[in-house]
């Protein structure tokens, strides 16, 4: 069964468009206006081995947080309606990541409930043109979406660029994992036979 799910979002701060696939190779097209965010999502998609697809127009003459709240949104929608009922996945998912100085470690359940527990604070206020602090907005976002238990950790590291970065890749290791099917599961990974809350 196709694990693909197709996204769109029209408010008056955003237009959005999104496809995903979980069973990709890595592929990425993003266009978001935001060059750092399309970055991260490239990352993503390369390292999850998803297949992504983003189109993103926004308020970009307001600041960067629409587009960037807004495509966490839309990025969370797709991997809970790729996901389906959840059946033979491994559900749970993790995953420790180097990146020069910084070390990161990302953790999720796809639990069918929301929790974010977000301990990687940035040492700068931008990274380039973007936002340091929509890092963790973004990830509330999908996480809320998504409908599952995310926690991020940094363990130490100095340059932001660098923290952003490994915050993206592990945490496309992590749900790369979780959403992997376990040959030895058949049905729902949860005693109470269902992961919708």
């Amino acid at each position: 069964m196709s694990r693909t799910a197709s996204i769109q979002r029209q408010t008056n701060e955003t237009e959005i468009r999104l496809e995903l696939n979980l069973d990709g190779s890595g592929r990425a097209e993003v266009k978001t206006g935001v060059g750092f965010l399309d970055h991260m999502l490239e990352l993503l998609a390369k390292h999850g081995a998803f297949d992504l697809r983003v189109a993103a127009r926004g308020d970009l003459h307001v600041d960067q947080h629409h587009t960037v709240e807004d495509t966490g949104i839309c990025l969370g929608q797709a991997f809970r309606e790729a996901l389906g009922d959840k059946a033979g996945i491994r559900r749970y998912g993790h995953f420790t990541l180097p990146m020069e100085e910084t070390l990161v470690t990302v953790a999720v359940d796809l639990s069918g409930r929301y929790a974010l527990a977000f301990n990687a604070p940035l040492p700068s206020p931008k990274i380039g043109a973007f936002d340091s602090e929509l890092l963790e907005d973004f990830w509330q976002a999908f996480a809320a979406n998504t409908l599952c238990n995310l926690h991020v950790m940094l363990h130490y590291g100095r340059n932001s660029h660098h923290i952003a970065e490994a915050v993206f890749k592990a945490a496309a290791r992590a749900l790369r994992m979780a959403v992997e099917h376990d040959p030895r599961m058949t049905g729902v990974p949860s005693t109470k036979g269902s992961l919708d809350g």
